[in-house]
């Protein structure tokens, strides 16, 4: 298997970085092939902007999509946007490895799917959902958060995280991904700052590391989540069954 790992947290001792290592270590040993992007330490820039194409369909004004239809028509993609297109082309499974922050990715990480998505390329009208781009592959998202378990779901302080992910899990299943149920970790607390003592912090975290392994190693078993696509919805896009 193929897989590649979108890392997304500014500090490489990070509780990120170690999941990121784990699973780099876990499915090597399990013979993958794993690359990554670690997009804090490559400097990648998350802002769409007209000085990212050198050959422009509109020198007067930039329209973002435009020109990014326009230089994957004419291969002439900036070269990390290439980079990353041709490690997801590759990769039979892509995990997204990011914290929590403001409910949702780091904003490097929403710039990377604004830029990497190419209009034209990636999806086009009718190359989306279950036709999409990217159709026969899989994507996990593991996501760290500094509040406890018992604090998320419906109605909780911490949010729920059906609906804080449900955007990127839906934008992964726009260019055709296969979505995987998500691995959370709770409660990783930054430096000097815990909801527990550092002894029963770092067990549980360990442990976690350990589900985080087990998740890995059964990943042909685990079941894609449920997203609608073209039969589910009428000409106007409502849906008409469920």
């Amino acid at each position: 298997m193929q897989v590649h790992i979108v890392h997304a947290h500014p500090e490489p001792s990070s509780y990120n970085g170690a999941l990121t290592e784990t699973a780099r270590r876990a499915l090597s040993d399990d013979g993958s092939t794993v690359t990554m992007t670690d997009l804090y330490r490559s400097d990648f820039d998350p802002v769409e902007r007209e000085t990212h194409y050198q050959h422009r369909s509109d020198a007067d004004r930039f329209a973002a999509l435009a020109e990014q239809r326009h230089a994957w028509n004419n291969g002439s993609l900036p070269g990390e946007i290439q980079s990353e297109i041709d490690n997801l082309k590759q990769a039979n499974l892509v995990i997204l490895q990011f914290p929590l922050w403001w409910h949702g990715p780091p904003a490097i990480l929403k710039g990377w799917m604004d830029r990497v998505f190419v209009s034209g390329g990636i999806y086009t009208s009718r190359a989306r959902y279950d036709t999409g781009y990217f159709r026969g592959k899989r994507a996990l998202v593991s996501v760290t958060t500094g509040a406890p378990h018992q604090a998320f779901g419906p109605g909780s302080r911490g949010g729920d995280f059906d609906t804080m992910l449900w955007p990127i899990h839906y934008s992964l299943h726009y260019v055709g991904f296969s979505v995987l149920p998500p691995f959370i970790s709770y409660g990783v607390q930054g430096h000097g700052y815990s909801y527990e003592d550092e002894d029963s912090l770092h067990t549980r975290l360990k442990l976690n590391l350990f589900e985080w392994r087990s998740r890995l190693s059964s990943l042909e078993t685990s079941a894609p989540l449920r997203f609608p696509g073209w039969d589910d919805w009428d000409e106007g896009g409502k849906a008409v069954r469920r």
